[in-house]
């Protein structure tokens, strides 16, 4: 492969992440849109060597939320590693995560 394939295909790579990103902030926000609307919620994503860090933190849980955040990750093909919730008020996730698969089984670096 030569620098110039290299360099598209780690664009590609940083778009579609961005926008499975974009797509999990918009599912979990309405999923907590749900619970209040006077409710303080943050979703915050991180990019970590070879992985990535998702934070989601709601003053009030409601039921089925931490299963919607899970169905969520499985649609966006994500492999969450290690995780960490507490579903009683404060609803708090912290999950880690290894490098994301597309739909054909293969690793995307």
């Amino acid at each position: 492969l030569n620098k110039t394939s290299i360099i598209v295909d780690a664009s590609k790579y940083v778009k579609e992440l961005k926008q499975k990103v974009e797509k999990l902030n918009e599912d979990i926000a309405s999923t907590v849109r749900g619970v209040d609307d006077n409710t303080l919620s943050v979703v915050t994503v991180e990019t970590v060597e070879k992985g990535f860090l998702i934070n989601v933190f709601s003053e009030k849980s409601c039921p089925g939320l931490l299963v919607s955040i899970l169905e969520v990750f499985e649609d966006l093909g994500l492999d969450v590693l290690d995780a960490r919730v507490s579903c009683t008020d404060p609803f708090r996730l912290e999950a880690v995560g290894g490098e994301v698969r597309d739909r054909f089984n293969c690793t995307i670096r």
